[in-house]
């Protein structure tokens, strides 16, 4: 595929479009925060579900479905384009919020995570990759972090707003009439307005087109990502703890929040304060990385999400738990727009849609894991030591990526 004529790489000259996708993404990340703050509670007050690990399970459902999307999503995005791929993904969540409202028993509630983590894969990975073509690699840290600001605090605001909505109207049917809507702006504006960003590829690599006999393999892009490539690996790695931890805060935290006799409208704050943090300090930090390079934060920003988690475990008020929530969204902010920078720091052009999907399959699995582990432990050893448990192998995780990457920042 060519690039229009007159197209330039750079965020200025693609203000506009690059604009639009902040916005579309902005959506996405709301699908998610329809539940962050409801769901869990919706386990256990209405389904009536007890073991941890049985309420995890949309989580579950979630991680490993939105894992397999994303490496789908990056393959398809570099064979077939990114914009049909997010056409797709929007088409896969709208039924997600009205599985939620009408869900009579919990089987419901996991088909609707399906569904959301195809979402969420196909959605979202395709607006990382057009950004990423849009800008050339100058910026990319940036960008990154200006993607991830728009979803994550769109996580934040909707966990807030449903929480609150929830504390006057009911766990169900309000909450999820944002989702809703959120769903159908993103297909709209997908629909009517974003532009394939395939052809931008040429201008950073120098040719006319990408070509069967540039793009590696997929078991090879796969390998390189996943093993081979001691960089890529260990982002790989990084990324599933990363959200192994979220995935324990998404579906943990609520309800050991509960157990200590908090209100509904107290656990949206603190639901909402970890991805707001998160959101906004992103475009910061995506910045920052790409002036003094990629590895230092990662690793910085792994180590400070490991005393947060473990600062929950260990307190018992209200601003003890909104202090840690802050600083765990600070350490995420370090380390999402920047691992998704070295990432394509590190892959050729032509194929880095399949490397970052290859990325985003292990970073995403991670939620699966964090179901899993958090889940068990709790229901094994109690609450406070599955979310410590969880805080010692974020903090291994960072002193791998100390051990095994490379800077990757381009000079």
């Amino acid at each position: 595929m060519t690039t229009a004529p007159g197209s330039r790489l750079g965020l200025r000259a693609n203000a506009g479009q690059f604009a639009l996708l902040v916005g579309v993404n902005g959506l996405v990340g709301g699908m998610i925060g329809q539940e962050r703050t409801v769901l869990p509670l919706l386990a256990s007050d209405v389904f009536r579900l007890t073991g941890f690990t049985v309420v995890l399970t949309f989580v579950l459902a979630f991680g490993v479905t939105k894992a397999l999307a994303n490496l789908v999503a990056g393959s398809l995005a570099d064979r077939y384009g990114r914009r049909p791929v997010l056409i797709t993904g929007w088409l896969l969540g709208l039924p997600v919020p009205l599985l939620l409202i009408w869900a009579p028993e919990w089987g419901w509630v996991i088909v609707a995570n399906v569904l959301l983590g195809l979402n969420q894969g196909f959605a979202w990975s395709s607006t990382v990759i057009m950004k990423i073509d849009l800008v050339g690699p100058a910026r990319r840290g940036l960008a990154m972090g200006l993607n991830e600001a728009a979803g994550y605090g769109a996580v934040a605001i909707t966990a807030l707003a449903t929480g609150f909505i929830a504390a006057r109207s009911g766990l169900r049917p309000a909450p999820f009439l944002l989702g809703l809507a959120f769903a159908g702006l993103g297909l709209g504006a997908s629909v009517l307005f974003v532009r394939e960003t395939r052809g931008y590829v040429a201008l950073e690599d120098g040719r006319d087109a990408m070509t069967e006999a540039t793009r590696p393999g997929w078991r090879s892009v796969f390998a390189r990502t996943s093993m081979r490539d001691p960089s890529l690996s260990a982002a790989s790695q990084a990324g599933l703890v990363n959200n192994l931890n979220d995935g324990m805060a998404w579906g943990l935290l609520p309800i050991f929040y509960a157990s200590h006799g908090l209100a509904v409208a107290e656990i949206g704050i603190l639901a909402a304060t970890y991805p707001a943090v998160w959101g906004i300090a992103q475009i910061g930090t995506g910045a920052l990385s790409d002036r003094i390079g990629r590895k230092g934060l990662i690793v910085t920003g792994m180590l400070v999400q490991a005393g947060a988690i473990l600062l929950i475990a260990a307190g018992s008020d209200v601003g003890v738990w909104l202090l840690a929530s802050a600083l765990l969204g600070l350490g995420t902010a370090m380390v999402y727009p920047t691992l998704l920078a070295a990432v394509a720091d590190v892959a050729a052009p032509a194929w880095r849609g399949a490397a970052l999907g290859v990325y985003r399959l292990w970073r995403d699995l991670g939620f699966a894991v964090g179901a899993v582990v958090a889940g068990v432990l709790a229901d094994l050893a109690g609450m406070p030591f599955a979310i410590a448990a969880v805080a010692g192998l974020t903090a291994a995780s960072g002193l791998v990526v100390l051990a095994r990457m490379r800077e990757t920042r381009p000079t």
